[in-house]
């Protein structure tokens, strides 16, 4: 199987599904300007904004256009950026993919169809609408955990004969679904879980759409740079040193409450969420503290 010739090649490496921050309820754009500063200066490949990470189900859609317009500009041409405008409604998706182009963002993130659960036949129609409708590069973002159903490695096989759907976010947690799609497609797969990302890459994906990386993005780099040119004793070393910072990171609570938590104990964030997320308790908090200090963070 080649590793290069995939459609989305230029998107391989470490990129970073940034957080929203929040002060008082508002969007916090000087605080989401040093966020764009910081990974552009650690060497990260592209930004993610309003992802899952971003928090994109509780912004006004007012608010999710204005994190892409403020995070295009900020950027300016220095990073890459993959816009989250995916939607359970087709038609909303296809306003915020155009909102997107129209920005000026380099390519699109499209999540699965939440809650409704279409079929598979669905899942192709929705996406193949968007990608005709609106020219950006898109990365299909498949996470049955949060979706309620899993975009099987056929639909995506399909979908990969239309040309600007060139990526695949893979959140399944199944190397075997990661194999398949690599194995009957020529998209560019990329990491959804970080703890993953190591043995996704082993078999071909190209890199992470991380979480992790809004707080040690150099090592996500280290790492994603290793397995690319082959160097798996090294990149097996900086997996190992992560594993711990990524399991806390989705596995204290539902991403982005414990990144938020890190990055307020960091001085990088407020800590903010949207209800209905709430602040990790007492215990959660004491377990990511000790996580940040064993590595070194704090």
């Amino acid at each position: 199987m080649p590793m290069t010739n995939r459609k989305g090649s230029q998107y391989k490496g470490m990129s970073v599904a940034i957080v929203t921050p929040l002060k008082d309820d508002q969007l916090d754009v000087p605080r989401l300007r040093e966020q764009v500063e910081f990974q552009i200066a650690a060497g990260t490949v592209c930004l993610v904004p309003v992802g899952t990470t971003g928090e994109s189900p509780t912004l006004s859609h007012e608010e999710h256009e204005r994190v892409i317009s403020e995070v295009v500009q900020i950027a300016a041409g220095r990073i890459k950026v993959m816009a989250g405008t995916g939607s359970n409604s087709t038609a909303e998706a296809l306003r915020l993919t155009r909102w997107a182009a129209k920005e000026g963002a380099d390519a699109s993130l499209q999540v699965a169809p939440y809650y409704n659960k279409p079929t598979q036949e669905g899942f192709y129609q929705h996406f193949k609408a968007i990608a005709e409708d609106v020219g950006l590069p898109i990365c299909v973002y498949n996470i049955p955990g949060r979706t309620g159903k899993n975009i099987e490695p056929e639909t995506i096989a399909r979908l990969a004969e239309i040309p600007n759907i060139t990526m695949v976010k893979e959140a399944t947690g199944s190397l075997d679904q990661c194999s398949q799609v690599l194995n009957t497609t020529d998209l560019t797969v990329l990491s959804g879980d970080d703890s993953l990302t190591l043995p996704m890459m082993s078999v071909g994906a190209e890199g992470v759409i991380s979480v992790a990386g809004n707080i040690v993005p150099g090592d996500l780099i280290k790492l994603v740079s290793a397995a690319l040119r082959g160097d798996y004793a090294s990149a097996c070393q900086i997996h190992h040193r992560l594993f711990p910072l990524c399991r806390d990171m989705l596995g204290l609570a539902t991403n982005p409450i414990p990144v938020k938590a890190a990055m307020k104990l960091l001085g990088r964030d407020t800590g903010e969420l949207r209800l209905p997320m709430t602040p990790l308790d007492e215990k959660q908090l004491l377990q990511l503290t000790k996580t940040l200090q064993a590595y070194g963070l704090l």
